[in-house]
């Protein structure tokens, strides 16, 4: 059983508000007490109400629960945005709230990985706007992408492109992508006039992953 499916089984084991020994959900769910007493600590630290320990039990306090829901792809980005968003704003209540929302949503929810095209989102200029469902999915489909671009000095320019990721930066979305000029390159996305996908798929390859684009700003940090 993978892990998300266990922990979801164990929350509809403790919603009967009834105190449970680790060896009688270990048994239920055919893993060992110690499995349980990880998950167990996975589930508090996401902010689930249990009360208990080793060797007591465990019991889940007054929880608030939604109705089973399916949520499309887009919708779950959008989601996991949103919940971002709220965790990086100023109230810390809030932001703590929403990083526990989070962690349950991930427990239970497949991972988009590093494809997942969005930062922190908020409104963008209306010029951005018609080009983000097709870096979207040019990011999920790993398709490259042949873009016509202004740059910070007014001159146009064709670059030829892995696109890797879209961020938010508090003004203008931004897209990172491998340029197959000039390497890593941050391009603003209401500054890109043009997009034609060229249906070439790409693998990742050494050096110009966004992990490695990533390890390349904590080293300059």
């Amino acid at each position: 059983m993978r892990r998300t499916d266990r922990l979801y089984d164990l929350i509809q084991l403790l919603r009967d508000g009834r105190l449970h020994r680790a060896a009688e959900l270990a048994d239920a769910l055919h893993v060992s007490e110690r499995t349980i007493w990880r998950d167990m600590a996975t589930l508090t630290a996401s902010g689930m109400p249990l009360e208990g320990e080793r060797g007591v039990g465990y019991i889940l306090r007054t929880p608030i629960t939604l109705p089973p829901m399916i949520l499309s792809a887009v919708e779950l980005a959008a989601l996991r945005a949103g919940l971002r968003h709220v965790a990086d704003g100023p109230d810390a209540s809030l932001a703590r709230a929403a990083r526990g929302i989070a962690a349950k949503v991930a427990a239970v929810t497949p991972v988009l990985g590093t494809d997942d095209p969005l930062d922190t989102p908020t409104r963008d200029t209306p010029r951005a706007a018609p080009q983000m469902p097709v870096l979207r999915a040019a990011i999920r489909g790993r398709e490259r992408l042949a873009i016509t671009y202004i740059d910070a000095a007014g001159h146009q320019t064709h670059r030829d492109i892995r696109p890797l990721q879209l961020g938010f930066w508090g003004r203008v979305w931004s897209l990172t992508a491998w340029c197959d000029a000039r390497g890593f390159q941050q391009f603003r996305v209401d500054r890109i006039l043009g997009i034609d996908a060229t249906g070439e798929v790409f693998a990742d390859e050494p050096g110009k992953t966004l992990e490695d684009y990533l390890a390349g700003q904590e080293d300059e940090d």
